[in-house]
């Protein structure tokens, strides 16, 4: 069966992914997946996945190691923040989000695990604010068809060497079948 928008009865949870309808005219959600890490009665937030800056975590922090990790704008509330997911719960006490995702932790502790080599850039992911929610907004944004709701694995979150629509078309495409005609479409839908 192939499907032009969103199905409106998707219901998320921790750990499932948003991605946008293809035409959303949105800086900051416009073609982006966003990893959504709580939903409840009081609300709803997450990180964009795919929206990187060209800035090294260490200009952001003082006391890192140069690291070769790109960073995300995670969305447009508190952008002045640095947060991170990791994949080391082993190691950093942190809060689960899905299957091998965690959010938090201390941040010394964090720099010192980075400094010491005992976390690896590939098992941390950094992001400059975050996207949020209030009570009941975002399941009206699922009704109103501006997001798919979608599975996904740890190593797709962690995952940062493909391009911003690149991933957000991936994603879209590995939804099945009747998915490869949104993930392909164009932007400006004039054009198609």
């Amino acid at each position: 069966m192939i499907r032009f928008t969103p199905s409106n009865h998707a219901t998320p949870s921790p750990g499932n992914v948003l991605l946008s309808e293809p035409f959303l005219e949105d800086p900051y959600f416009g073609r982006k997946v966003v990893l959504l890490c709580e939903h409840n009665d009081e609300g709803s937030f997450g990180f964009v996945l795919n929206n990187y800056i060209d800035i090294d975590v260490d200009e952001v922090m003082d006391d890192l190691p140069k690291l070769k990790a790109r960073i995300s704008v995670g969305g447009p509330v508190k952008n002045g923040n640095l947060y991170y997911l990791h994949t080391r719960s082993d190691i950093i006490d942190s809060i689960p989000v899905m299957k091998g995702i965690f959010m938090g932790g201390d941040f010394d502790q964090i720099r010192d695990l980075l400094q010491a080599g005992h976390l690896k850039t590939e098992e941390i992911r950094f992001f400059i604010g975050y996207s949020g929610w209030s009570p009941a907004q975002l399941q009206e944004e699922i009704k109103s068809r501006s997001w798919f709701v979608a599975d996904t694995d740890a190593a797709n979150i962690m995952r940062t060497d493909e391009e911003n629509e690149v991933y957000w078309k991936r994603l879209i495409a590995e939804m099945g079948e009747g998915f490869d005609h949104i993930a392909n479409s164009p932007n400006d839908p004039s054009l198609n």
